[in-house]
């Protein structure tokens, strides 16, 4: 009996129970814990990790499939795996130990950190091991813990890393994990960070918002931010910023309105405004999605009405329905005309004063699609 317990790795085996697995799940701390030794620990009335002695903030309990995958191939190859699996799996252990450990440095742990930052960059490989000993939410925990006010340079690398190596992970993982940004607490330091951090940390957070907004799993946090107008008003902001984090922002942006009660949140902190001037700014490769965003809220009567007051609001829709370069954005624009224009004689007036005629003609008389000249004649006719 002691020669099998012996050739069970220390990675397979429940930090409870010290038996192998049977059913994987992992706590908000990125440890993981057979179900039923877990189950019965919180049961006792423990609200805290067994391992790093955390409180528990969300008892969820998420299947762990790649462990459980991975002990099931341990099982059909005989209790065997290959000798370089242990080799790559030891160092993500003492790395993953480092940064649960309450007696680590902060120093210790940026250190670890920085060695998980470059195994995501430069051995892809090993990010799925990082997933299987747990990594995902560990680092999800620890870059939405509680936010340094001072914001050190020791912090913010440590955070801006932090969200670097969860975003490589993320396609490997389960989106699940992004569910613990549901706590309060931990949706609080998204707003905090996104406020006060670095334009690195805008970008890395933009493109999480858009992960969180793609999956069915992580639909309820999506509308969660949605409601949240200090973020949305800080979204919104970056938008209007001319500098790398625009563009992240603008897809941010397109990805939050998959909901539709999203949209009207948006539109109340001055989306239009922003969209207007992201667009008019000058020829960014993302104007069409501005423009895409764009003709998707202008359902909403707020969203015409600011369009409208908006004094270079229908000229920016006017530049969009015909480019030199392509043809990408024109049906939008035409649409959303049509839409501003059927009821507003004032947006019928600025329309035609903004050239277009000329835009619709010149449309025309392109390579663009059929549907879109189909449109363009249609509101030809409106005008």
């Amino acid at each position: 009996m002691r020669e099998v317990e012996m050739t069970v790795p220390h990675l397979f085996r429940c930090p409870i129970s010290l038996d192998l697995f049977t059913d994987p799940v992992t706590l908000c701390t990125g440890q993981t814990y057979d179900r039923s030794s877990i189950e019965k620990w919180l049961a006792a009335g423990n609200l805290t990790c067994p391992v790093t002695m955390q409180k528990l903030h969300d008892l969820s309990l998420v299947p762990n499939h790649n462990l459980r995958h991975l002990i099931q191939q341990w099982r059909q190859m005989d209790h065997r795996l290959g000798p370089d699996y242990f080799t790559a799996i030891d160092p993500l252990v003492s790395l993953k130990h480092c940064l649960q450990s309450p007696q680590s440095t902060f120093q210790e742990k940026l250190e670890a950190l920085q060695k998980i930052q470059l195994l995501t960059d430069q051995t892809p490989s090993t990010n799925p091991f990082l997933i299987q000993i747990g990594f995902l939410p560990l680092l999800l925990q620890l870059s939405f813990q509680m936010v340094d006010p001072e914001f050190s340079q020791d912090y913010m690398n440590f955070v801006e890393q932090g969200l670097t190596c969860v975003l490589k992970l993320l396609p490997y993982g389960e989106l699940e994990s992004l569910n613990m940004l549901k706590q309060d607490s931990k949706l609080e330091s998204l707003v905090v960070l996104f406020e006060h951090g670095s334009i690195m940390m805008k970008q890395s957070l933009c493109h999480l918002v858009g992960v969180i907004s793609s999956s069915s799993s992580t639909r309820e946090l999506c509308s969660m931010i949605g409601k949240h107008p200090r973020f949305l008003n800080l979204i919104v902001c970056v938008v209007n910023q001319n500098n790398e984090a625009s563009e992240t922002g603008i897809k941010a942006i397109s990805a939050l309105c998959c909901l539709e009660s999203n949209r009207g949140k948006l539109v109340q902190q001055g989306l239009i405004d922003a969209l207007v001037t992201y667009i008019l700014n000058s020829e960014r490769s993302l104007a069409a999605m501005a423009m895409a965003i764009l003709e998707q809220v202008l359902g909403i009567e707020r969203a015409k009405e600011a369009l409208i007051k908006n004094p270079n609001g229908v000229k920016a829709v006017v530049k969009m329905v015909f480019r030199v370069s392509d043809h990408e954005g024109s049906e939008s624009a035409v649409n959303s005309l049509m839409m501003v224009c059927r009821e507003s004689l004032e947006a019928r007036e600025k329309a035609i004063a903004a050239g277009v005629l000329t835009q619709l003609l010149l449309l025309l008389q392109s390579q663009c699609n059929g549907r879109t000249k189909t449109k363009a004649t249609t509101l030809l006719k409106l005008l």
